[in-house]
């Protein structure tokens, strides 16, 4: 599982630093609160608010490192103009990042993949890599 995990912590973090730097390029420092939906914006700040209210050290100061593969999908898709070049297809993304908010639970939480997940995970890598194509 330590592979899938490496993997996937790799991919989750450069799709968020992709759709943060290209709305940041577009948009410059305040682009979270100008395009970000706000169901997204809302459940972010419940996220950070309870992890402040636990009494832990936060996860991060990067608001972005708040978000579901699924809220990424909903800022793409809010703001398809900035990445229309960058993606071949708009449905596509959404599923492909759906699909890997699905992989994500049980990655996550340590839980062994069985074989077919296996398979499904590295599809879904693939799927995200060819969008880009």
């Amino acid at each position: 599982m330590a592979e899938h995990y490496e993997v996937f912590y790799c991919l989750e973090n450069s799709i968020r630093e992709l759709v943060s730097s290209q709305l940041f390029a577009r948009h410059g420092d305040s682009w979270w609160n100008a395009v970000v939906p706000d169901a997204v914006k809302q459940n972010v700040e419940k996220n950070r608010s309870r992890e402040q209210e636990a009494g832990v050290t936060i996860r991060s100061l990067d608001i972005i490192d708040y978000t579901t593969f699924g809220e990424l999908g909903e800022i793409i898709q809010a703001n398809w103009e900035t990445f229309a070049d960058t993606f071949n297809n708009r449905k596509a993304v959404s599923r492909v990042l759906s699909s890997l908010n699905l992989l994500r639970g049980p990655i996550a939480h340590c839980c062994p993949l069985a074989p077919d997940e296996v398979m499904r995970l590295r599809l879904a890598f693939a799927d995200w890599f060819r969008l880009m194509s």
